[in-house]
């Protein structure tokens, strides 16, 4: 989970993530401490757009008019916990340029009043019956998809994203609310053990709120990222404070609003609003943390939350690759590989990076593969028209280009795309293919976060193996074969915390029964399943030892003469060795 703590930063590691990858707008110093691209003053405009392109002036530029209404926008933005002394952002749409909204930033101290009223709020949502809390889970299944149309709109203008893209937030936030609202109790139910002595001792496991956790979402997935572990954490009963990308606050608060509707009792869930400031004051007043975004930023809180002794959920960068072995069903490859590499323009923490391809069928597959490549279709538009949206940021664009000029300088070729499609944006980037990429170039070895992806030859199913290992990451990988059994083996072998057989990254990411995390710098905690709820749950072990008013007790026992005691349990264990008791 990468993204900021806060928001923007310099000039420490850039959050180049989203969905699981590049954070942001934020950096953070050599030193661990956040600092903000803009001074933001009292009452002051940060003029930058959503990549930082510089003033805009509604005087004299038409792109400076709002592209949605402020008054509509209103109601939303009072759920922003600030006591607006930290001044505003202005919010560019990326797709077209256009303001959406200046937003009002929260500071250090309004995290801390922020984390105080969650934190009040909590024990009494905590004492709501299971079901109930599930219930709220289970009401946003059917609000979400109800008004899905309002929701994509918000997505698309905030991130650029297609409306394909899109679409993918609402049926997964529909997914994870249902799969918590039918499992949560389950998975938070006390659970008997066996005790230390049959008959005489009961032992049971609860699951206990942490208390208050805050999270970190990135811009590249606002509606996902910000509520997939948002929800868990609320279920298990605790109170949430949320800091999304300041990119994408509009989608995160409105996420915030269909929830309170749904059932969810006021300051359960608090959102602020800003920067690597914001974050890092985050992590120092919550009980646990989930981050998600770049590894660099990951490493940082990670060491907070070890100083302080608090649980991290860290998704962090991917450099994924997908093999396409001697045996797959090239034309379905294909269709799955263009989906896999280029699905939010490549902004998704599990996308398709590295295409590793077996010589044998190596020259069929790109045949393939570069002619939908070159079908696809940017666009702008608010419907499902375009397959590629825009880039969200102009520091992604700036990082795409510098991956893709890098390689080039380095001797790599373009098989498709390489260009900047002014034409149909200010941050869009044409789907882009790379061979010949050397093994150190940039996009070889880092996160690129966008619509590029190299080609790999490889003689055999080992050196397949071998290539996808051979970066810090371990997130997702992906294996295409007519043999599912030998795939299997294979994907036993790779470093991934997901491992996709005949598909790019959706099977795995949609089976939210199953955990989904990374390997390595990929970070560290698991979204979705019983996983998922349970790190934000303390467990307590409580045991009843019975017939202690009768003389059975431990304390008689090793009160008797001359190591009779320990003579009768050497023989009590030796006789549950037998009976095969665990």
């Amino acid at each position: 989970m990468p993204n900021d703590p806060g928001a923007d930063a310099v000039p420490g590691p850039e959050q180049q993530h989203g969905e699981g990858g590049p954070g942001a707008h934020e950096q953070w110093r050599e030193d661990g401490v956040p600092v903000s691209r803009g001074q933001h003053t009292p009452g002051s405009r940060d003029q930058h757009t959503g990549g930082g392109e510089g003033p805009l002036d509604p005087e004299v530029d038409a792109s400076a008019t709002y592209l949605l209404e402020p008054e509509d926008l209103a109601p939303l933005l009072a759920r922003v916990a600030t006591t607006h002394e930290a001044g505003t952002r202005r919010v560019v749409a990326p797709a077209t340029g256009h303001v959406l909204v200046d937003l009002p930033l929260s500071g250090p101290d309004d995290v801390t009043r922020a984390v105080d009223r969650a934190r009040d709020a909590q024990p009494a949502w905590a004492a709501t019956d299971v079901r109930e809390r599930a219930a709220v889970l289970l009401r946003l299944h059917d609000l979400v998809l109800d008004r899905q149309s309002e929701v994509l709109d918000l997505v698309q203008h905030e991130s650029g994203k297609s409306r394909g893209s899109a679409f993918e937030e609402v049926a997964d936030v529909a997914q994870v609310s249902r799969h918590y609202g039918r499992r949560a109790g389950a998975y938070l139910a006390p659970r008997t053990v066996r005790g230390m002595l049959p008959v005489l001792t009961r032992t049971t496991v609860a699951r206990i709120p942490v208390g208050v956790v805050g999270v970190i979402s990135p811009w590249n997935y606002p509606l996902t990222l910000a509520l997939a572990d948002v929800l868990p954490a609320l279920v298990a009963g605790n109170a949430v404070v949320l800091k999304p990308d300041p990119q994408t606050t509009l989608t995160a608060l409105w996420a915030a609003a269909a929830l309170e509707e749904c059932g969810l009792p006021a300051d359960v869930l608090q959102v602020v609003a800003g920067g690597g400031d914001v974050g890092a004051a985050l992590v120092e007043e919550v009980d646990h943390i989930a981050f998600t975004g770049s590894t660099a930023t990951g490493r940082i809180i990670a060491g907070r939350a070890g100083e302080r002794l608090i649980g991290a959920t860290l998704e962090l960068g991917g450099k994924n690759p997908l093999y396409v072995a001697a045996d797959a069903d090239l034309d379905v490859a294909a269709l799955g590989a263009v989906r896999a590499c280029f699905s939010n323009s490549g902004q998704l923490c599990m996308s398709i990076e590295r295409l590793v391809l077996h010589e044998d069928v190596a020259d069929a597959f790109l045949d393939l593969f570069l002619e939908r490549v070159s079908s696809l279709r940017l666009s702008a538009a608010l419907d499902y028209t375009a397959d590629v949206g825009s880039l969200t940021s102009a520091a992604q664009l700036e990082r795409v280009e510098g991956h893709v000029h890098d390689a080039l300088a380095r001797g790599a070729r373009i098989l498709a795309g390489g260009v900047h499609r002014t034409d149909v944006g200010p941050l869009f980037y044409a789907p882009t293919v790379l061979a010949d990429v050397p093994p150190h170039a940039l996009c070889a070895q880092e996160e690129t976060f966008g619509p590029v992806v190299s080609v790999v030859r490889v003689a055999s199913d080992d050196e397949a193996v071998a290539v996808m290992n051979e970066t810090e990451f371990g997130l997702n990988a992906s294996i295409w074969s007519a043999d599912t059994r030998r795939a299997r083996v294979l994907a036993g072998r790779v470093r991934a915390g997901t491992v996709n057989i005949n598909d790019g990254y959706a099977a795995a990411w949609g089976s939210v029964e199953a955990p989904m995390g990374g390997f390595g710098a990929s970070g560290q905690g698991r979204r979705h399943g019983r996983e998922g709820i349970e790190q934000y749950t303390e467990a307590q072990t409580v045991s009843v030892q019975r017939g202690v008013m009768s003389g059975a007790s431990l304390d008689e026992l090793f009160a008797l003469p001359d190591g009779q005691g320990q003579r009768l349990l050497t023989t009590g264990l030796r006789v549950l060795r037998a009976l095969g008791v665990r």
